[in-house]
């Protein structure tokens, strides 16, 4: 699903040069849940918005899906990630005025779906999620771990491929968190999506298959998680 080739992207700062990904190499296959960990300031939210189409490289090869997105111009890049890539955030980003399955359906206007099957789409979106009995409520009405819920929601109901999360346990109390892990396990164990999630939050460890540690822009290690070792227990 992903390939990371000797990818470095540099930022510059005044006259400073900040080094946040320094020729990382990456292989995510499809239907793995990864995490993405490393002190702040390791790259982690870097390489996450370089896989996920959002900042591009200073060198090296970025291909998702079999798509190289080097080669992509801005408006493909925003065609990729509207049809490739589901986001989820540490704040939600819900639209307050707006009810859950219309907070859902927001992507979906991008699209030439009648306004029927958008809502049909963003019902089983919430469905998935366990929030079809939320459906019209605000999020001001909603506990801190189901306005995740929506978010994730939104985030898989273009049926994307590959869930990106930057830091989607941040904001939540430890019961929530785990929760949310959970989901993002069931997301790909049930559907077959890729997940990538950012995280600092240690109990992601043990729901994920594979854990890849980042430092000062470098790829320091990848080993298996908590998943990965129950799936080889039960084999």
């Amino acid at each position: 699903m992903i390939d990371i080739v000797n990818v470095s992207r540099v930022y510059h700062r005044g006259a400073d040069e900040i080094h946040a990904l320094e020729s990382v190499n990456l292989h995510v296959s499809k239907g793995r849940f990864v995490a993405l960990m490393g002190p702040s300031g390791s790259g982690k939210s870097t390489l996450l918005n370089v896989l996920a189409g959002l900042d591009r490289p200073n060198s090296g090869e970025v291909i998702v899906g079999g798509r190289r997105l080097n080669d992509l111009s801005e408006d493909q890049l925003a065609e990729f990630r509207a049809h490739t890539v589901g986001f989820v955030f540490q704040f939600f980003n819900l639209i307050p005025v707006l009810s859950a399955v219309e907070n859902v359906e927001l992507p979906l206007l991008l699209t030439k779906l009648s306004r029927a099957e958008r809502r049909q789409r963003a019902e089983t979106a919430l469905r998935v999620v366990g929030l079809t009995e939320r459906a019209s409520h605000l999020p001001r009405q909603l506990s801190g771990g189901e306005q995740q819920r929506v978010a994730i929601a939104r985030a898989i109901v273009t049926d994307a491929d590959l869930v990106v999360a930057d830091e989607p346990t941040g904001d939540l109390d430890a019961r929530n968190a785990e929760e949310i892990l959970s989901l993002l396990q069931t997301l790909k164990r049930d559907f077959g999506k890729t997940v990538v999630i950012v995280t600092h939050d240690p109990r992601a460890e043990k729901w994920v298959d594979e854990v890849i540690h980042l430092d000062k822009g470098l790829l320091l290690e990848t080993r298996p998680g908590g998943a990965s070792g129950e799936m080889a227990a039960s084999r």
